[in-house]
């Protein structure tokens, strides 16, 4: 019997005036037949919709109390978008389905509620859901789930971040023994091993690949006669790069560090005699200043971003008809990724403008458009797990409740990273846990966890639970001062942070 989509939801896509994609019908079939997959499509082929379209189905023929999917993004913008993209389908089809974002940005009481009453579909971070993982009611909340996707998942792959969502990936399916795992992804250079970290040690996820039909039209700034040897800002290439904007209707301009995305931004107002509104967007902004960077930009009312990697993963403003790289790339994955935010359709070619900032990097921009015109990739080296994640995910799964050592063994040598992992490497690094190990046992604050029962091991105290639930994930943060815009009698409003190393360098 052929698959067919519900009459509900073929109206909605005739007044989308789309065409249902074979692969969005190939993903609807996986989930039915309880299959782990991975769908490899090029930017604009509807791959969020291909992954969320078999929850809203299932959910709309069978409603349910709780959690039904999971949305696993490296970016915390990613969520705020896919949110809003979401929420569209939704209210159009009037479907009694709940959708809400849960990473550092969510307020605490916001937090509070959705353990209590979960939405239907979450979207959060590898870091929020370990934190969750840690609750002891993870269990209740995570009892009913049905699918989990991770997007963009070739970024977390060959990391360490990877090897801590790997691990989480299989603490949810022992809480859900039958929740299936979608990944998405546009750039993957080895398919098979990504399948193969997505299904875990049992067998490798089913691959679905969509051709891209329609490359990238790549050009680099020809301004051979101005461009210096040396220097990271391409000053010399501002005004071309504000003609550039001022011709495009939208403009995401992608830089590599956030200090240069701010000297970008500031020669380039100093270039906007038209008065274009030209936003600026990295994670040092505060909350505030990037949701309403966000939601501008969804609106379509700005001109241009000067954005660090914080937008160069899946984010959908369809109104962006340019990508400017200004600097070498620094990898041909990323590359793809930055210019596929440029004509987020499948069936358009996405236009990037390269602007090397010095003569060298002109030759790393020229090769990498060479290799984006021959169809290669950075591949995904898939290494060994990082031991230091284990200790972190031993104490996560005592903070839930008491565990058996046997028992975190089997979970996480199940997991494809830590599939050639000894158990005397496992005593070693669970000894660690408890008590600092032979090294740093003298020390009261090493001591973590106890026994109960003479075999189970719990946190110590709740003192050990704050401190580890406050520590949680592998980004090393740097320690932070808050920037305050000073206005009259030392009042002023909070604008971001800076590191304090950066701070310490700086002069008036």
């Amino acid at each position: 019997m052929k698959l067919q989509l519900p009459e509900l939801f073929q109206r909605w896509f005739s007044t989308k005036q789309w065409q249902v994609r074979k692969h969005q019908m190939q993903m609807l079939s996986a989930y039915r037949n309880n299959d782990s997959t991975l769908l490899i499509a090029p930017t604009g082929a509807g791959k969020t919709l291909s992954g969320f379209l078999p929850s809203l189905i299932d959910l709309q023929q069978n409603s349910q109390q709780g959690l039904h999917t999971l949305y696993i993004s490296p970016l915390k913008a990613l969520t705020n978008d896919i949110q809003r993209n979401l929420t569209q389908p939704i209210e159009d089809m009037q479907l009694s389905v709940s959708v809400e974002s849960r990473t550092g940005d969510t307020p605490s009481h916001k937090r509070q509620r959705q353990r209590k009453k979960p939405p239907n579909i979450l979207l959060t971070t590898p870091e929020s859901l370990m934190l969750m993982l840690s609750y002891t009611d993870a269990h209740a909340l995570f009892g009913k789930l049905k699918l989990v996707i991770v997007d963009e998942i070739h970024s977390l792959i060959a990391n360490k971040r990877g090897d801590f969502t790997a691990l989480t990936l299989t603490r949810l399916s022992l809480l859900s023994p039958s929740v299936i795992r979608f990944g998405l992804s546009a750039t993957v250079a080895n398919p098979e091993h990504v399948a193969t970290w997505l299904g875990g040690n049992t067998q490798p996820a089913k691959l679905i690949y969509v051709e891209n039909k329609y490359p990238p039209d790549i050009q680099m700034l020809n301004v051979d006669s101005r461009m210096p040897f040396g220097g990271f800002m391409a000053k010399y290439a501002i005004s071309d790069v504000y003609k550039a904007i001022a011709a495009a209707n939208t403009s995401l301009v992608f830089v590599n560090t956030r200090a240069q995305a701010e000297l970008i931004f500031q020669m380039l107002w100093g270039e906007n005699t038209h008065g274009f509104a030209i936003a600026l967007y990295h994670g040092s902004l505060s909350k505030e200043q990037r949701r309403k960077t966000e939601a501008m930009m969804a609106a379509g009312l700005l001109k241009a971003i000067i954005a660090t990697s914080s937008l160069e993963l899946g984010v959908d403003w369809g109104n962006v008809d340019l990508v400017i790289q200004i600097g070498a790339p620094k990898g041909i994955s990323r590359l793809l990724q930055r210019i596929g935010r440029s004509n987020h359709r499948m069936d358009e070619p996405s236009k990037a403008l390269l602007v090397p900032s010095n003569r060298f990097e002109a030759l790393e921009c020229q090769a990498a458009i060479q290799a984006v015109n021959s169809g290669e990739l950075d591949g995904e080296v898939i290494q060994l797990g990082a031991l230091d994640i284990i200790p972190q995910y031993i104490m996560n799964c005592a903070c839930h409740q008491p565990v058996h050592a046997d028992d975190l063994f089997e979970q996480i040598s199940s997991t494809f990273p830590y599939k050639e992992l000894e158990r005397v490497t496992f005593d070693g690094l669970l000894q660690f846990t408890i008590n600092g190990g032979y090294a740093l046992n003298q020390y009261e604050r090493y001591h973590r966890l106890e026994l109960v029962g003479g075999e189970c091991y719990q946190p110590v105290s709740q003192r050990v639970v704050r401190r580890h639930r406050q520590n949680i994930g592998t980004i090393v943060e740097a320690g932070r001062l808050k920037v305050k815009r000073i206005r009259r009698g030392n009042q002023g409003t909070i604008v971001g942070e800076v590191e304090e190393y950066f701070a310490q360098q700086l002069t008036k």
